[in-house]
């Protein structure tokens, strides 16, 4: 009889335990504003929503489940599930992403005015600082100079102009680039797209009829299509994943 109790007592502990609940929340900025289209991705389950208009969000989970934050152009944030996150909503603030600005060092000597720097120097140095800039004018630019860092996402140029249609500054190939650029490839692989994958995923969801005409004619994607692409992706990502007959 004693047996059976305590085998009873531990199913119920166990289905407690690993019971599903609904986690609710918030999203907003650090000054309090609701945050829209903010991928909200439980990591055990891999279950992912968007948060809408007014910052809210819901997905299954339970006690110990983590819950990470993704939106561009904002810090990443990581939230383990508490017993009091199932029982009262979850509010979270994301911070903007951080730009360093290297720091300038000023030095002190040559203005760069012509002028004013020969009344500070004597006439030997003089003569030598003119025959300096007389041979670097006379150079050609090294292209090197104006090349890309390692790295460095360079915007892609268009054509110039040409008489008759004007031609689009990008063309498909270009945004794909700037996509996988401005959300980066963490985006996609917690989205369970394979590395590899990430530009042909990027194809299928323009193909499935995202509206770009205007980014490829101007050569431009603002924050707002950035963010309508993400809402676009979660349209489609269950089709990209299913198999090849059933979509």
């Amino acid at each position: 009889m004693k047996i059976k109790l305590f085998f009873l007592l531990s199913t119920i502990f166990f289905i407690n335990l690993n019971a599903q609940s609904y986690i609710f929340g918030k999203v907003t900025t650090e000054d309090g504003s609701e945050m829209a289209d903010v991928a909200v991705i439980n990591i055990r389950t891999d279950e992912m929503v968007a948060s809408n208009q007014d910052g809210h969000f819901m997905l299954s989970g339970r006690v110990g489940d983590e819950l990470r934050f993704i939106k561009a152009g904002y810090e990443r944030m990581m939230k383990k599930i508490s017993k009091e996150n199932i029982e009262s909503p979850l509010n979270v603030s994301l911070a903007r992403t951080t730009i360093l600005i290297p720091e300038v060092e000023v030095k002190k000597g040559l203005t760069g005015n012509l002028r004013i720097d020969s009344k500070n120097l004597n006439k030997p140095k003089v003569e030598k600082l003119t025959k300096e800039i007389d041979r670097y004018i006379a150079q050609k630019s090294d292209p090197r100079i104006l090349a890309a860092r390692p790295g460095e996402f360079v915007q892609p140029k268009g054509q110039g102009f040409s008489i008759g249609k004007v031609k689009d500054r990008w063309d498909d190939t270009d945004l794909v680039t700037y996509l996988r650029t401005a959300l980066g490839d963490e985006y996609f692989i917690h989205l369970k797209i394979e590395k590899p994958l990430i530009d042909h995923f990027i194809y299928y969801v323009l193909a499935g009829g995202f509206e770009r005409k205007k980014i490829l004619k101007y050569g431009f994607c603002s924050d707002a299509d950035l963010y309508r692409f993400q809402r676009f992706v979660l349209t489609r990502i269950s089709s990209y994943r299913a198999p090849q007959t059933q979509r």
